[in-house]
């Protein structure tokens, strides 16, 4: 699993061609007062259930993200189990991403 911070997921972003599954892991009102374009919530309790129901492309580049990026790295390592092999954990979560590209983005 790659640890990347926000700066290096952003550009990551931006090249490529098709784009990583943006995926948050943080509860429904976390992800209410925060969240990056284009992400996907699936809280972590009900990341089996997703994985059961095929709900995540193992083929995918996958983002996990969090608050501060220890949940994050919680379910990435979960989904390598599984055989997921291209997982990123955003180091930091979305507070790193506030603090460091859009200090616009609301804080908890």
């Amino acid at each position: 699993m790659r640890e990347i911070r926000p700066r290096q997921l952003k550009q990551y972003l931006q090249e490529q061609d098709r784009p990583p599954l943006l995926l948050d892991v943080r509860e429904p009102w976390e992800f209410e007062i925060c969240h990056l374009e284009d992400s996907t919530l699936i809280p972590m309790r009900d990341i089996p259930d997703a994985l059961a129901e095929g709900l995540i492309d193992p083929e995918q580049t996958i983002a996990v993200i969090c608050h501060h990026g220890i949940r994050s790295r919680q379910v990435g390592l979960y989904l390598q189990h599984f055989g997921y092999r291209d997982v990123i954990n955003l180091a930091g979560g979305v507070e790193a991403w506030a603090r460091e590209l859009d200090l616009s983005m609301p804080t908890y």
